[in-house]
């Protein structure tokens, strides 16, 4: 990573002088960099930018995974865009709606003509005396080595690792006859009517694509190591449809968003002060939906308190009614081996399988796989502290889009989109053309950049920058006070440096 970054310092005096150069350069054309071009073409309309995608069309997570049922596991309400109200009646909605949803926003702006697909940004190098970044991308199916230079990075380009998905690795996988997939890359003519599929993992791609397959293969086996929280959920906002009938379509909107947030917030710190209530309510839920007879105990009570880790939220109850209908297994049990014909588990039981999907997690990455160099030194994210969320200390103008993990993700995206505008405009009235975080507080501790104890989580925080124990390098998970802070606090502190 950072050997792409070093070679992004290398560019002749030739090259140079003809680098295309912008005010500020979006990095990913997903849900957060068309919500970027969005807040910058309205709040620094002066501003030219342009959004480079490393893949061939727009959308991101959206038009990445195809795998059945594919779904939000939030709200439209709250993943939704704050400036764009979602018209649909379903809430949770189905991907190709979301992917349809920021296109349309991106045609409607004249944000779809300022993407450049197919170019993957590999390495940057900022230069103070010059302040801008050299930024380097591979271009094309041939990965043509081309430069463009910016004021100010703006890296949208999600959490994870597109490319490929996590899978651990399973004895005796290459002696299995049937067929493996991922659902990171589904297969597009995938048959599994009829068959035999056993899926493994517990969270919330599992639970979405086992009842979807459901419908139609010859029997589903939801293979955990551990259960997951799981909460049923209407599909559709009753209120939410009520009042779009009844209320200008913006008003509605932002009442359903709000009333949401709120429930939200609300329902998490209920989670953190009073686990063991809440604890019994989501259970008594599943209980209620399985019946008496079902081993709730086994295959959905976790180890771990409500939101130690992410809540897998089914629509109206989906996966709870495939297993009541005998389509769908749930088996708590580990791996021993797998066979010729599926997998012998470690109790001894085996699962015989026309194909095998390893709904298995995400490989997180910072800065979609980005390495940086600041003044000839290379930046080590590990080694760094995320300022309000979204920034790097001692990394000069260059934001990160990075949303919640108790709630939507655009409700954050939408904040620090409005946070970097301000922060530009602020640079422009005061001449300043470097805003850099710099850590100075010698009572400032490290903390761990998310408490979270997810896998995908877990096995990413080496990687990952720090968050500090106090503001402005505290993440608070809290959409109140970010609102606060990132909408209406001053861009000026003590941690950030302006300098002409």
């Amino acid at each position: 990573m950072m050997v792409a970054a070093m070679d992004a310092l290398h560019v002749s005096a030739h090259e140079s002088a003809g680098i295309e150069h912008f005010d500020v350069l979006i990095v990913g054309a997903g849900l957060s960099g068309i919500g970027a071009a969005w807040h910058l073409q309205k709040n620094c309309p002066n501003k030219s930018y342009a959004i480079v995608e490393a893949r061939a069309a727009s959308g991101g997570t959206w038009d990445l995974f195809r795998y059945p049922g594919v779904r939000s596991d939030s709200d439209m309400y709250t993943l939704g865009y704050r400036f764009r109200p979602w018209k649909d009646a379903k809430a949770i909605a189905d991907g190709p709606s979301i992917l349809s949803y920021i296109r349309e926003v991106a045609s409607d702006h004249g944000i779809d003509r300022k993407i450049r697909y197919q170019h993957r940004v590999v390495g940057a190098s900022w230069s103070t005396p010059d302040a801008k970044w050299t930024v380097e991308l591979e271009r094309g199916p041939d990965k043509e080595r081309v430069f463009i230079s910016c004021g100010f990075l703006w890296m949208c380009s999600g959490y994870y690792r597109y490319e490929k998905g996590y899978v651990p690795e399973f004895a005796g996988i290459d002696g299995y006859k049937g067929r493996v997939v991922h659902p990171q890359h589904w297969p597009e003519a995938l048959d599994y009517a009829g068959k035999k599929v056993v899926v493994i993992g517990s969270g919330a791609t599992a639970v979405t694509v086992v009842p979807s397959m459901a419908e139609t293969a010859g029997h589903v086996t939801m293979l955990q190591r551990s259960p997951t929280y799981v909460v049923a959920r209407p599909a559709q906002d009753p209120i939410a449809n009520k009042l779009r009938r009844r209320l200008p379509l913006k008003l509605a909107y932002m009442l359903t968003r709000w009333k949401n947030v709120l429930l939200g917030m609300y329902f998490y710190q209920m989670c953190k002060r009073k686990p063991e209530k809440v604890k019994g309510l989501i259970l008594g839920g599943v209980r209620q939906m399985l019946g008496p007879d079902y081993d709730v105990d086994t295959h959905f009570t976790p180890r771990y308190n409500p939101w130690d880790q992410r809540l897998c939220l089914v629509p109206d109850a989906d996966l709870f009614r495939a297993i009541r209908k005998k389509k769908v297994s749930v088996v708590t049990d580990q791996i021993e081996t797998f066979t010729e014909a599926g997998i012998k588990l470690k109790s001894g039981a085996a699962l015989e399988a026309d194909i095998v999907v390893m709904a298995t997690g995400l490989v997180l990455q910072p800065l979609g796989g980005a390495g940086l160099v600041v003044d000839g030194k290379p930046v080590n994210p590990p080694e760094t502290m995320i300022y309000k969320g979204m920034m790097y200390s001692d990394v000069p103008n260059l934001a990160s889009v990075f949303g919640y993990t108790n709630a939507s993700w655009t409700l954050k995206a939408d904040l620090v989109c409005e946070y970097v505008c301000r922060l530009l405009n602020h640079m422009d009235r005061t001449g300043s053309r470097q805003a850099t975080p710099r850590n100075d507080d010698p009572t400032l501790t490290e903390e761990p950049w998310v408490n979270f104890s997810s896998g995908y989580i877990q096995r990413a925080l080496p990687h990952q920058p720090k968050q500090g124990s106090k503001r402005p390098w505290k993440l608070y998970q809290n959409y109140a006070l970010d609102l606060v802070s990132l909408r209406y606090g001053s861009v000026k502190d003590r941690a950030m440096v302006f300098t002409k």
